[in-house]
């Protein structure tokens, strides 16, 4: 099945939810810092906050593609409001030391490792490379190892468990994160190597 092509549109329903899911962003580190400055916990909310980031992230693909609303926005804003949601989880759950710093690291350096070949695209004057089931598969396993990492952080057999899960998740959702960059290296290569 191929991809729709993406319209000039800017006016839709999955944006509008990507845009939601971008404001969510500042909501979510006020909420998990918190006990990092003094204040009460309220990893609950963030946890809600981070489960409903989670389904707008599917719904907004889904209803672009049954409704016609893909959109060069769409493609932009979506994968912004991963990467954004992802490093402000990263930085909450390392700042609350539920996570170890190298894994912050390991993350943060493939976003910085692949805006190589997002510069090769851009010198070649193409646009970032569509989003690929492989990428979107490792944002859903990250997406879901994080809150299950912040509800881990507690005492009893519930909390055991979700940490247990929430980092076979974060193992699984890291692994398929590089992948997912090889696989857009690859692309670009081969766009670039295209005769004009």
């Amino acid at each position: 099945m191929t991809e729709p092509t993406p319209s000039d549109q800017v006016w839709t329903i999955p944006n509008a939810l990507s845009v939601l899911r971008l404001l969510g962003v500042p909501a979510f580190l006020w909420l998990i810092l918190r006990p990092v400055f003094g204040g009460p916990h309220y990893d609950g909310w963030a946890i809600l906050l981070l489960a409903v980031s989670g389904a707008t992230d599917y719904l907004d693909g889904k209803i672009a593609r049954a409704f016609g609303q893909v959109s060069r926005v769409g493609q932009l804003l979506d994968p912004a409001a991963d990467r954004l949601y992802i490093l402000a989880t990263l930085a909450g759950l390392a700042a609350r030391q539920i996570i170890p710093v190298w894994l912050v690291v390991v993350l943060v350096g493939r976003d910085l490792l692949m805006a190589v070949p997002l510069a090769v695209l851009r010198r070649h004057g193409f646009g970032p490379p569509p989003v690929h089931f492989l990428g979107k598969a490792a944002t859903f396993n990250l997406l879901y190892a994080f809150p299950l990492l912040l509800l881990g952080d507690g005492t009893g057999w519930l909390h055991d468990l979700a940490g247990e899960v929430g980092w076979a998740f974060a193992i699984w959702g890291t692994t398929l994160y590089w992948l997912a960059a090889g696989l857009y290296v690859v692309q670009v290569r081969q766009l670039t190597a295209r005769p004009d």
